[in-house]
């Protein structure tokens, strides 16, 4: 079955849909450097670089889809506008954010194409958002019943990548839609979680700066304050936590701060949610979990390398990236994917028998 995926990025999410019967073959990404590398990712898809709003993208996009015969449709709207974060916490802010109307054109795909199948992910407050469509305020789901429910059966769940064998914890919103007389079933929970120590703990030990031998697994170089705070930092504590080498100013009053911040992750449990910020070590709980030294401490007082992202986000190791992609490229579009052994889940409960 012939897939389209929208707001694609690098195509993160599809990496084992061919393993499930679904076969990507036409996405569109807005911005260049990731749409070049999803190419270079999948050089069999027709990646369609441009904005979505533009009726001539539109049209391509549309065009090569219905060429392609394009059954299922996989669509990850970007959810900056509807962060919790900053200005667009307050709901007027979020009803009037053009981001948030981009599933307008979700709705418009669907119309055009008749596939079988829909996925639309997202953060979980994709399921509360309310936008003024048809002169009146409604929820996504309201919107898609409103054009679809003759047609398509539609179930959404907030649902988390470590019941499913990722080894992380990232709660995503899923809305699936399948066309009457199709079944699409939630795939059930994983028995155990995938932890940090299991993913990873068979790495070699790396320092501000150093590299191994191993692909893609090498250490950011971070200031040296930062490493001493860290390196007095036990596994899954925040340095703020510190009595001594706590982060601060020059003239050696503390940083003020969140506890989420400078934080070692945990080894025995599935890593918090990888962020788009994955390379500063002062963002969110994105500090190696190190190792208890003889000196009393701790080891790996650095951000998570590329490989160790790809990992817990549950690429393979041998992701069939360029070796020339740039480090932070890499780095952003794990932080804003969904894990692709999640996805694989879901769309494995697809059957095609009437």
């Amino acid at each position: 079955m012939n897939g389209l995926s929208l707001f694609a990025s690098a195509g993160i999410g599809e990496t084992y849909f061919s393993e499930v019967g679904v076969n990507i073959v036409v996405a569109n990404e807005l911005i260049d450097k990731r749409a070049n590398l999803y190419k270079s990712i999948s050089p069999e898809v027709d990646v369609i670089c441009g904005d979505i709003t533009d009726p001539i993208v539109f049209s391509k996009v549309i065009k090569s889809a219905k060429e392609k015969d394009v059954k299922f449709i996989l669509a990850s709207p970007p959810c900056q506008g509807m962060s919790i974060a900053g200005k667009n916490r307050h709901p007027d802010t979020m009803i009037n954010d053009e981001r948030n109307y981009l599933i307008t054109y979700v709705v418009k795909a669907i119309k055009e194409l008749n596939p079988r199948y829909v996925l639309i992910e997202n953060v979980p407050a994709l399921l509360k958002l309310v936008l003024n469509y048809k002169n009146k305020m409604r929820t996504v789901l309201d919107i898609l019943d409103l054009e679809f429910k003759e047609k398509y059966d539609i179930a959404s769940q907030i649902v988390d990548s470590s019941d499913y064998g990722v080894p992380q914890t990232r709660l995503r919103a899923i809305i699936k839609m399948n066309i009457h007389g199709y079944n699409w079933n939630w795939p059930e929970k994983s028995p155990k979680k995938v932890t940090v120590r299991e993913c990873i703990g068979n790495l070699p030990s790396l320092e501000s700066g150093e590299s191994s031998n191993v692909k893609w697994h090498f250490a950011r170089k971070h200031d040296p304050k930062n490493i001493l705070w860290m390196k007095h930092t036990p596994t899954g504590h925040s340095a703020f936590e510190n009595e001594v080498y706590y982060p601060q100013k020059d003239d050696g009053s503390r940083i003020k701060g969140y506890q989420s911040s400078y934080r070692r992750i945990k080894w025995d449990e599935p890593s918090p949610t990888i962020t788009i910020r994955n390379d500063c070590i002062a963002s969110q709980r994105n500090v190696h979990p190190g190792r208890l030294l003889p000196d009393g401490t701790y080891s790996d007082a650095r951000v998570l390398t590329p490989l160790e992202l790809m990992l817990l986000n549950s690429l393979p190791k041998d992701w069939n990236i360029p070796d020339d992609t740039p480090e932070l490229l890499i780095r952003q579009c794990i932080g804003e994917s969904i894990p692709p052994l999640m996805l694989k889940q879901i769309v494995s409960g697809i059957s095609e028998e009437l």
